[in-house]
């Protein structure tokens, strides 16, 4: 969202590990933060890159091209996106001189001591500054010129980031397609990403869909929670099974580009996440739903399902965001999205499974498996003699009469054999996950007698929380921030559930 402060989305990149050899990290999946700035004290350029190496951050995106950040992240292997602001769009896309002097000093004065990937141009520019959609994709094409004059074009790729309402009816995805307004911009730069291989950038709130449109999309489906096949989403005219609300609105982009006729260009989820507090017209502005839902969000990236109409591509995703904003106007929202207060102390604990040093902040490393919440019986049943039998866990302890018998009920003997078979495995990627049953949790689930194995194998050290760290120095006072503008408008989210509810029942789980 467009503002000439500086913003940075930090990207989470979770290198999930193949058992035979490492896989190429540029080719993983990864999870990205938007950081910003309407924060009351703001970090220097060199404190925050030391966060972000204690963190083991290995992307960020910048909202400008600032230089003295630009400056610290030399040498240090992370990569960087910057991007051009909206206010400079038409100097740019007016001269191809300007354009190329931008590259000059942005680009290559930096590049490849500081690893920039990528350039985004603008930001919602179509549904913010709409004045400025003729000069958009000038603006692009002269910028992309100056990087093959540079020999740059196929290290660095150049998009912009859209609003979710450029789609109109996203749901059923199958249904969607680019407001038509528009076509005479998305057509020639859709083509324009064909040829150069970059992804379609796309701002995506399953929160506010869920909030425009309660009474029809269920809040389960809008959380990435386990659901029962009568709530699945199913689009009438593919037939295709959604399980949550994110892989429609990704799936929604692919129908739309794909009724232009362009069908090899990537969506990069720009923006996505939940806020923690709310006002009295946001009560599913809760800790607990920003948990579960970038929790899941997260754990449904590393698992790269993909989306049911693209199963074979996972998109990338950037959570909004890192850091609450204790400067932002109301509503009170507005100012909780973060994974984090400004004091750097977390806002909620992340349930991860398999993110291997995501966040790289429980100094402890102690973390343990157990069962998720809402979880039906029948299918936790199935994992826990899965976990005792074919995955050879040690359930001895939940035997009659054993110290972990207590409480005589499936969860909490799943739990306790999820978290055996994850500590036999060694905590590796993928086991603590049992078809997306289980979670990973840094507190210690044991109780009375019942000692879990993850604390068995434990020390005495202090335990930390998954999402919270303590650094010494100048990054002990790091402050975070992300620079949100406008919500998405309601046509953005805008359901045409009453187009097809008679056609199938049902869409959405509405009974």
């Amino acid at each position: 969202m467009e503002n000439p402060k500086l913003t940075l989305f930090i990207i989470f990149y979770f290198t999930v590990l193949n058992t035979a050899k490492a896989a190429d990290p540029d080719k993983e999946p990864f999870v990205g933060v938007n950081i910003g700035t309407d924060v009351s004290n703001l970090l220097s350029p060199t404190d925050l890159v030391s966060f972000l190496q204690v963190q083991k951050i290995t992307h960020t995106r910048l909202y400008d091209a600032d230089p003295d950040l630009l400056k610290a992240l030399a040498k240090t292997k992370i990569r960087v996106i910057v991007s051009v602001p909206n206010n400079q769009l038409l100097a740019i896309g007016s001269s191809n001189t300007t354009a190329a002097s931008w590259i000059g000093k942005n680009v290559i004065a930096y590049y490849p001591e500081t690893l920039i990937t990528a350039i985004a141009v603008g930001d919602e520019v179509l549904t913010t500054v709409p004045s400025s959609a003729p000069i958009l994709l000038p603006a692009i094409e002269s910028l992309y010129s100056a990087l093959v004059a540079a020999n740059l074009h196929t290290q660095i790729k150049i998009s912009t980031p859209h609003a979710a309402s450029i789609i109109l009816d996203p749901f059923p995805p199958s249904q969607a397609f680019f407001n038509q307004s528009l076509s005479s911009v998305m057509l020639p730069l859709l083509q324009f990403l064909s040829k150069t291989g970059a992804p379609l950038m796309m701002n995506l709130y399953p929160y506010y869909v869920f909030m425009q449109n309660k009474g029809v999309v269920p809040l389960d489906n809008s959380l990435f929670k386990p659901l029962t096949p009568s709530k699945e989403m199913v689009d009438p005219n593919t037939l295709l099974h959604y399980t949550n609300v994110l892989d429609a609105m990704i799936d929604a982009a692919y129908f739309s580009m794909k009724n232009l006729n362009i069908t090899d260009v990537m969506v990069l989820v720009t923006e996505s996440g939940w806020p923690s507090k709310g006002d009295s017209k946001e009560p599913y502005a809760t800790t607990d739903n920003a948990d579960t839902y970038n929790s899941n969000l997260i754990k449904h990236i590393l698992d790269r399902s993909g989306t049911p109409f693209h199963p074979e591509v996972t998109s990338n995703v950037y959570i909004y965001e890192l850091f609450n904003e204790d400067l932002r106007s109301p509503p009170i929202s507005e100012a909780n999205w973060g994974l984090f207060h400004a004091n750097t102390t977390p806002v909620y604990l992340l349930h991860v499974s398999g993110s291997g040093t995501f966040l790289a902040n429980d100094t402890t490393n102690q973390t343990y498996c157990i069962a998720m919440d809402g979880v039906d019986t029948k299918t936790l049943q199935a994992a826990l003699d899965w976990a005792c039998g074919p995955g050879r866990a040690n359930c001895s302890d939940i035997q009659p009469g054993e110290p972990c018998y207590q409480p005589n009920n499936v969860k909490s003997h799943a739990s306790y054999a999820f978290d055996s078979y994850y500590h036999e495995q060694g905590k590796t990627s993928g086991s603590c996950d049992f078809k997306g049953v289980a979670m990973i949790t840094t507190t210690d689930p044991s109780h009375g007698s019942c000692i879990f194995p993850g604390s068995k194998k434990v020390s005495n050290k202090t335990k930390a929380v998954v999402n919270s760290t303590q650094i010494s120095g100048a990054a002990d006072r790091l402050r975070f921030i992300s620079l949100r503008g406008n919500q998405i408008s309601a046509n953005a989210v805008a359901f045409s559930i009453l187009l097809f509810i008679p056609f199938m029942t049902p869409w959405w789980g509405v009974q």
